[in-house]
Formats: structure tokens, sequence, C-alpha cells
């Protein structure tokens, strides 16, 4: 199974021959369109066929190519956003109805497991959160008050599983991980055997509104009556792209010396903050390590961010091998809460689900939900609080306009003069960079083999200029989180097409 990136993250020995990719079937007009086989995608799909819908689920690449395939599978009770900053933002009345949707989506999981037959190695575990200075105690201490007072388990502990200095330690029962693609795998096989239509290699690429949408791919024109976008972040430009902050995380795969994984599961309250769990993948247990978030494009040197990450590991743990690593990306919403329903500025029947912050396995379930009562039923009890078009003047406002000011520093990039194109050939074999010659900017590659690869820099989106990714060999937009490969193919929205590639006509130089 492939992702978006170079790097292979610890899921992608999972095997999903048995799923089978169809195509669009041409004169018929189906009730929904899904785009984006993620667990967003793949959740609706299923929840709605079996309503009786008539479903086609369409990626552009395969089943679980993005986020999907490169969570960390965590299953939690609380989020990114504390409860506390949901009863400031948006009321007591709406975080508790927030902390509903998590035992929802952790309810739901579990039901599908069980009705489905899945075997994706579910366990339930306790989960962990610790500070480590006299600020983060604060910090702790309200977390505590606020999710109990939203009757949310948690208490505070004398101990922690996980073997790193603390100061303050509070425990979380009714946590719980899975591995992803297994699960998405077994809930695809479900959505197929009721009868659902999967299409992968199918990148849609706009559509024509009406009562009856026209939705544009590159498998031709695919027709139903509602359609939704589970893409992550929806593509073409919308207000939604100015309300989300596309963000990377880095993670480990890591063999210990002492066979001492923790049973459970943790998070630091640094700022990133650090991730943990243990994962046995074919007989081997291993340490699933994350963090070292920074904003999409932003990071020059994205190696960096892993050395970083393996020197806090090694520190804390007795590390054998580091046998996988990977990075993946999510979007941050201004407000702290996802956008979920009615996609802005289209009809009735263009739906979206973003925002997730890094609560995608627990958002994207309960975006299933969701979107399934809205389509069947006509309202969703979340409706209103989640609602794409929602309006909140002081939540957010501040992360809303340096947002902005952000996309606008990018439109404008600085980059590294050049006199002549075989001077830009000087590169090493496998380092890239944007550069100007002649006038026009571009990214340059130069792949193991010695041969130049160049791009048109400008994110077809809108304009910005993209930054090398030198980790996972990759062009990304620092303004809304669209990527490419280092010849310029798509990888992820909100961008629509490939960055133009560039014809060199000078000799190619080796290194």
């Amino acid at each position: 199974m492939n992702r978006d990136g170079a790097c292979t993250s610890i899921w992608q020995t999972h095997n999903n021959e048995a799923l089978i990719s169809g195509r669009p079937q041409a004169g018929i007009v189906y009730d929904v369109i899904v785009v984006g086989a993620g667990i967003t995608g793949v959740t609706t799909a299923l929840l709605l066929q079996h309503a009786g819908k008539s479903c086609i689920l369409v990626d552009a690449a395969n089943a679980g190519f993005g986020t999907t395939g490169g969570t960390t599978a965590h299953l939690n009770t609380f989020y990114d956003t504390s409860y506390q900053m949901m009863i400031d933002n948006f009321g007591e009345e709406s975080a508790r109805l927030i902390a509903q949707g998590a035992r929802s989506a952790i309810g739901l999981i579990k039901s599908n497991i069980s009705t489905y037959n899945i075997e994706c190695d579910f366990e339930e575990k306790d989960g962990y959160l610790f500070s480590l200075t006299e600020k983060q105690n604060e910090e702790l201490d309200e977390i505590v008050s606020a999710a109990s007072k939203l009757e949310v388990a948690i208490e505070f502990s004398t101990k922690n599983p996980f073997p790193i200095p603390h100061l303050k330690v509070a425990r979380v029962p009714g946590q719980a991980q899975f591995h992803p693609l297994k699960y998405l795998t077994g809930l695809l096989l479900a959505f197929q055997e009721a009868g659902g239509t999967l299409v992968e290699n199918c990148r849609v690429t706009g559509i024509k509104e009406g009562e009856v949408l026209e939705v544009q791919s590159s498998l031709g024109v695919i027709r139903a009556r509602n359609s939704i976008y589970a893409t992550h972040i929806p593509p073409g430009v919308n207000v939604l792209h100015f309300r989300n902050a596309p963000y990377r995380s880095y993670v480990l795969g890591v063999k210990l010396k002492d066979d001492e994984y923790p049973a459970a599961l943790g998070y630091d309250m640094d700022d990133p903050y650090h991730y943990y769990r243990t994962q046995e993948i074919e007989g081997q247990r291993y340490l699933i390590a994350g963090g070292e978030d920074h904003k999409t494009g932003h990071e020059e040197n994205t190696e960096e961010s892993f050395r970083r990450l393996e020197s806090y590991v090694r520190t804390y743990f007795r590390v054998e091998e580091i046998s996988f690593r990977w990075s993946s990306q999510y979007y941050e919403p201004t407000d702290g809460l996802p956008y979920i329903g009615i996609l802005p500025g289209h009809g009735s029947n263009v739906y979206v689900a973003t925002g997730f912050s890094g609560n995608g396995m627990i958002y994207g379930t309960l975006a299933g939900l969701i979107l399934s009562n809205l389509l069947v039923n006509g309202k969703s009890i979340y409706e209103k609080l989640l609602s794409p078009g929602r309006i909140k003047p002081m939540a957010g406002f501040s992360n809303f306009v340096k947002e902005g000011a952000d996309v606008v520093k990018h439109l404008v990039k600085s980059v590294f003069p050049a006199e002549q194109l075989h001077e830009l050939s000087a590169l090493a074999n496998g380092e890239a960079q944007v550069v100007k010659f002649e006038g026009n900017i571009m990214g340059l590659y130069k792949d193991d083999s010695g041969e130049l690869h160049a791009v048109n820099s400008s994110c077809p989106h809108i304009k910005c200029s993209v930054g090398w990714n030198n980790a996972e060999k990759s062009w990304d937009c620092p303004c809304h989180g669209s990527r490419f490969s280092f010849d310029g193919k798509l990888l992820t929205a909100p961008a629509v097409t490939d960055l133009q590639k560039v014809d060199l006509t000078e000799p190619k130089t080796g290194n």
C-alpha cells in the first residue's frame, strides 16, 4: 500500500490485495460520491451504503494513501484542543457534546470491529498525560478539572509507565489503539459487500453543481445527487483553507533492547508535545514515538526533525534499532474544532469534513456519523456546533489573521540566485533547491542517478512558492499544505493539478 511520502510507515507492510478497485458506471446517478478513501471517507461511505444510499467512493491514489496511512492511531476521549479551551470558546454544553462525540466514535469503531469481524489489533489502554514543568502542572490541573466537569474519566496518578522524568501524571482510562490500515481494509470489504463501489486512481478536479452534480474526474464525469469531500482539506480554493493551517508530525518505529515496551498510551505536555505507544507487527513489538510538529513547508531541513526526535527517544529509552520513520500531515482549525457539514460557497448537496488537528481517527469516525445523519435524516446534533460556515469572531480570530499573513508572506519567497543552468547541476544526488534562472523561479531536484528534475515552484492552488521536504522527497506548500512528488506529481490537496514541469534542454551532469 502506497502513501504520500518517500518514508515508509509501520502500517504499510499490510497487504490489502483483497480489495477490488472498480470504475464509475456510465449512465448511473449515484446518491452520494465520497471523495477520499481514508478513515473519514470509508466510514461515511459504509454507513451511507448500509442506510440504503448508493455510494461511489473514489481516491486519487489508493485507500489509506494520505494521513490514515501515516497516523499513529491513538483513540482518545480527549483532544488536542483541551476541554477548557472548548468551554471558554463554545460553552460547557458544547464541550460536553464533543466529549460525547469521542465516546460515540470509539463505540462505532468497536461495533464495526465486532459486526464485520475485523482483525485489526484493537486494544483498550489507559492513557497518561504528564507534565514536565511547573507551568505545565497548572495546565494539567486545568485539563483534569475541565474533563471531570464534563464527566470524562480522568484522575491524577502516582505512576507513569513511561521512563521520562515528570512532575505530575494524570491517568485517562478507556483509551484504545488499533492497526489503522487493517481496520480500513475491513471497512472497505464490508462496503463492497454491501454493494458500494470503490474506485482508486481517480482524481476529482471539480464539480458542476446542480440538483444532480457532475463531478469531473480523471476517469470522466461521475453523476451524483450529493458529494462529500473527505480529502483532509477540500480541493480548490475555499474559505476553509484560511481557517485551517497545515502541520507535519514526525514518527519513529523503534525496537528496544530491554523489551520493556509501555503497555499504555503516553503524552507529555511540551509544545509541540511527544506521544508514545506500543504496536506489535508480525510478532515484533515496536515503540511508536512521535513529535517535533511544525507548520508544513516551514522547516528547511526536515531530516533534522527526525534527528531531534531520535535524540529525544534515545535519551529515555534503550534503543536497539530505528526500524521505521515517517511523517504525516494534519490541519489545525483556527477555533479548535473541526468543520463538518455543508461546504461554504457551494450548494446544499456538497459536504466536507476537515480540521481534525491530531485527532483524525476520532474526528474522522465522528464525521462519518455526522455526515450520514445529515444525508439520511437531514439533521445531526453536531450540525450547528461543527458547521463549516460557522463564524466565531472571538474564538480563533487571532489565529485566522496570523495564518492569513503567513500565506501572504509565502506568495513571494526569497530564492538562491544562479547565473547558469550547469551551475545548478552541482547539486549533490538526492538534493533539491528553489532557484531563480533567467527570470523564472523553479524547484530543482537531482535524483540518486544524477538526473535533474525541474518544476515551476509556484503551487497551482494560489501561487505560493513550495519548499523542499528532504525527508519525504516532496515539494510542500507552506500556505495550505498541498504536496507534490519530486517531479511535480500532486500528492495531496487542496491543489488539483500537478506542478508544471520545466523542460531542461541543457545536458545532464553526474555527481
